[in-house]
């Protein structure tokens, strides 16, 4: 059966009569429940190769043997100031207060300031830091240490300029809901290492994210390659712990009754939805076990507990850092950090210290805690926003804004490191004003197609049939980033 038998969407409909597929499948006698459960376990021509076993997130082969394992991806809400952060121009600080010459800004949008707005130059002193020489704002004291570890990519640009569309756009390769994120693409292509705790992870920490859940989505792939949004608590996954008076062996008698129903069910109309369902009862069960465990940091040393900054009782983005290490260590697949606060159309130097401080000692941590533990060669870690800041200022008395900066689509900086990527390296130019790539220009889509390639996978291989076509993460576009490869 295709991937495109799978879907439930309008052209799951027959033509010829008013019966679904599942039901014509069901009435036609071919014991289907077992065909559309062992549709969940072939790929298409190009997609990863399925194990002959009826378990959906089995381990899988790669198109080729990718240097990682796994991916945390510290996504960066709301987008940081490149230009306060990693891209330094001292001509900014000499234009600053004037506008910007006519032939920069000719035919740009922005979402709250005229393009004739005047200069901001950088906030914070800069200096060289490793054997690299990379230049790091003095608000990134920890990322200083691990310059060495990373590619910074300095050019990065992107089609949206709001953030909700920006995110998912970032995290699907399509700017409106729908789409499988790339979490759900890993785990479709590769499977998972464990049956312990779910194979895709989100924890979120900060003041919400723009995009919602459709980040972490699976779109139009089946549901069982969602993301599980874990909460950053000392609970972060509710009533795993059965309620009072239900005891071990009432919850086995019920569950057992439920996988009974389940199997029924799908023998008879073959909805691999069911399946899904039959595997986050399975998870579940599991995580009663696994989850306590997977969330004591207190059985961590007090010198990586000093490293990451964490303190274990309290909710933080160092304790998510720590805990997506943890994660990884077990056999998750690929763990999404979202710390959103990054929207800094007001006091971009105020918000670009305090996020630091909530950030940088952790995500430096993190690559430093994988190094040592022999880990970071097959773990992908990325870091970055959704877009830029401009280098122009936004001041709105009417908003109560004064000294931030607005979206900026055109150049924005992300770093990635481990699991085959090129240490030490900086890649990408902006102009003298950090307004537009000059050199080593990377798309969104060129970005998700160098994180496939670790996973390794061809993205332009990597396909699902759905609604009558081929679809792929980065649509019709990508390639992958050969410099940024070790």
């Amino acid at each position: 059966m295709s991937a495109a038998l799978q879907s439930s969407g309008p052209d799951s409909v027959l033509r010829n009569a008013h019966t679904s597929r599942r039901h014509f499948f069901r009435d036609c006698g071919y014991g289907v429940g077992k065909v559309a459960l062992a549709s969940l376990l072939c790929g298409r021509a190009g997609a990863a190769e399925r194990p002959a076993a009826n378990d959906p997130l089995a381990p899988k082969k790669p198109h080729f043997a990718g240097k990682a394992k796994a991916v945390i991806h510290l996504f960066m809400a709301g987008a940081p100031s490149q230009l306060d952060l990693f891209d330094y121009k001292p001509e900014l600080a000499k234009l600053e207060g004037k506008p910007l010459p006519a032939e920069v800004i000719k035919g740009q949008r922005y979402a709250f300031i005229r393009p004739d707005a005047a200069v901001l130059g950088p906030r914070f002193k800069f200096a060289k830091h490793g054997t690299c020489g990379a230049e790091v704002s003095e608000v990134l004291p920890h990322f200083a240490k691990v310059v060495d570890d990373v590619c910074l990519l300095k050019a990065v640009h992107t089609d949206q300029f709001n953030h909700a569309p920006a995110q998912i756009f970032f995290n699907t390769g399509f700017s409106q809901p729908g789409r499988p994120s790339i979490g759900s693409w890993a785990l479709y292509a590769l499977g998972c290492e464990t049956k312990e705790l779910p194979a895709f992870v989100v924890l979120s920490t900060g003041a919400g994210i723009s995009g919602g859940a459709a980040n972490w989505g699976s779109g139009f792939l089946p549901s069982l390659y969602a993301g599980t949004r874990f909460r950053n608590g000392a609970e972060p996954i509710l009533n795993v712990n059965p309620p009072a008076g239900f005891d071990s062996a009432l919850q086995k008698d019920t569950l057992d009754l439920v996988a009974d129903l389940n199997r029924k069910r799908l023998g008879a109309v073959g909805d691999p939805e069911i399946a899904t369902r039959m595997a986050a009862y399975e998870t579940a069960g599991r995580l009663q076990t696994a989850a306590p465990e997977l969330t004591d940091l207190k059985k961590e040393d007090k010198e990586t507990l000093a490293l990451y900054g964490v303190d274990p009782d309290k909710p933080s983005f160092a304790r998510a850092c720590l805990l997506a290490r943890r994660m990884v260590e077990r056999g998750v697949r690929y763990v999404n950090i979202y710390h959103e606060g990054w929207d800094a159309h007001s006091d971009v130097a105020g918000n670009s210290r305090n996020n630091c401080k909530t950030t940088d000692q952790a995500s430096a941590a993190l690559v430093a805690d994988l190094k040592r533990r022999g880990m970071l060669d097959n773990t992908l870690v990325v870091w970055g926003g959704e877009f830029g800041r401009t280098p122009m200022v936004e001041s709105n008395p009417v908003l109560g804004r004064s000294q931030g900066r607005d979206h900026h689509p055109q150049a924005f900086t992300i770093w990635m490191a481990g699991g085959g990527i090129k240490p030490g390296v900086t890649l990408g130019r902006t102009d003298d004003l950090g307004f537009h790539p000059v050199e080593g220009a990377v798309h969104v889509h060129d970005v998700q197609a160098t994180i496939l390639h670790a996973l390794g996978f061809d993205h332009e291989r990597l396909t699902y049939r759905h609604a009558g076509r081929d679809f792929r993460l980065t649509d019709v576009f990508g390639k992958v980033i050969k410099e940024a490869l070790a």
